[in-house]
């Protein structure tokens, strides 16, 4: 689910949008505020994925709003004022909902909201439960063809670049889950046993079987290179366990 706050300081307005929200079934209400004084005052406390935010209002317009968290929520603009519509795409609004707008016009950004939480393979916010596990950092989950797939961390051997996408290479698997992703934000997602020793390869420290020259063996078929950018730091590493003369 999309968590979402919607703020508008005419009433008639912001419950419109509340209502658009409760007719898509990917989109959860989190927050309804009438003004952006209100809803900062929310997320010092809470978070959201989508603000649904009204430009001209009081106090604090939506413009000078949305500009000021150092990490804001994906935002979709509803005016009245389609000169601010430039404005708004200057600081990056997935949509523009110019006023009145129906509701095939609020699904169509429904929709784009969507797809760019995919693209951007941005987490989806939610409520912690009573069966959600406390520490869930050795989990993660991998779009792999038209799945979501659950990746034990520890499972993981290494990871292989493959142009835009990803080659995760798993325990006890002889076939690789391959996932649009970067290989820097699985970097910055995995542990600290696990590290980048070339531009295409990321591995599991713990799996190291051999360190042959500048190649690291993980088992009798598989030899990974160590690019030269980053052998000092895997030398480094190798000398914090090394035992002997």
């Amino acid at each position: 689910m999309i968590r979402c706050m919607a703020i508008d300081d005419e009433p008639l307005a912001l419950q419109q949008i509340v209502a658009y929200i409760g007719k898509v079934p990917f989109l959860e209400l989190a927050a309804q505020c009438q003004s952006a004084v209100e809803a900062r005052q929310f997320l010092e406390n809470d978070t959201v994925d989508v603000i649904f935010c009204d430009i001209n209002m009081p106090d604090l317009n939506g413009m000078d709003f949305v500009k000021s968290p150092t990490a804001p929520p994906l935002i979709v603009f509803t005016t009245a004022y389609a000169e601010y519509a430039v404005e708004g795409f200057k600081v990056a609004a997935v949509d523009y909902l110019l006023k009145p707008f129906s509701m095939q016009d609020f699904l169509r950004a429904a929709n784009r909201l969507k797809e760019r939480m995919l693209v951007d393979e941005k987490p989806l916010t939610s409520h912690p439960s009573p069966l959600t596990p406390k520490n869930d950092n050795d989990v993660i989950f991998l779009k792999t063809e038209y799945r979501i797939t659950k990746v034990n961390i520890s499972d993981i051997r290494y990871i292989e670049a493959m142009s835009e996408y990803l080659k995760v290479w798993l325990r006890n698997e002889k076939k690789p889950i391959i996932t649009l992703l970067s290989m820097k934000k699985m970097e910055e997602r995995l542990p600290q046993n696990f590290m980048r020793i070339h531009r295409s390869y990321i591995i599991n420290l713990n799996d190291i079987q051999e360190v042959n020259k500048n190649r690291v063996i993980m088992d009798a078929d598989t030899y990974l290179p160590v690019g030269e950018m980053y052998k000092d730091a895997f030398q480094q590493y190798l000398n914090t366990k090394f035992l002997g003369k």
